[in-house]
């Protein structure tokens, strides 16, 4: 018992030391943590905020509202579910190389500076990223290797 206990007390410290190294509160990031900086009861309404507003979730698959990368979404992960969510439209937007969610898309692959040449590519890569047998999981895989592969978005990237 005391051994079980001696564990779980250095393991909630370890936790602890971590999230003071964190630019948030202890309601994590979100929009809460940009409005509400001070730590303690306070941070009750900064995770209501978060909650409410849907900004954490958001923060998490963006990197934005002191959320980073790292967190519990990945990007890539993130960049499936964009996929799968708006994959008629974003065939639509290859199709002709440009437009909002395809935009969007080419910041997912951390291309927001050369949002240009991300839409020229998938354009030019069309017919490789929807084929018959195509699935938002390949569409995301075939992408993620022409973009390494072309070598002005392999260094302007940073997927």
């Amino acid at each position: 018992m005391k051994k079980s206990l001696a564990i779980a007390s250095i393991a909630l410290l370890g936790l602890l030391g971590q999230s003071n190294l964190n630019a948030y509160g202890s309601a994590g990031c979100g929009l809460g943590s940009l409005i509400i900086k001070e730590d303690g009861f306070i941070q009750i309404f900064a995770a209501t905020t978060n909650g409410t507003s849907g900004s954490q979730t958001f923060g998490i698959t963006t990197g934005t509202s002191n959320c980073t990368s790292s967190g519990v979404v990945k990007n890539e992960k993130a960049r499936e579910v964009f996929v799968h969510l708006n994959y008629e439209s974003l065939e639509k937007e290859m199709a002709v190389g440009k437009g909002e969610k395809l935009d969007t898309l080419a910041t997912l692959f951390g291309c927001s500076k050369n949002k240009s040449d991300f839409s020229k590519l998938a354009q030019k890569n069309f017919d490789k990223l929807f084929s018959e047998d195509s699935t938002p999981i390949k569409m995301v895989s075939v992408l993620s290797k022409e973009v390494a592969n072309d070598d002005s978005l392999k260094s302007s990237c940073s997927m």
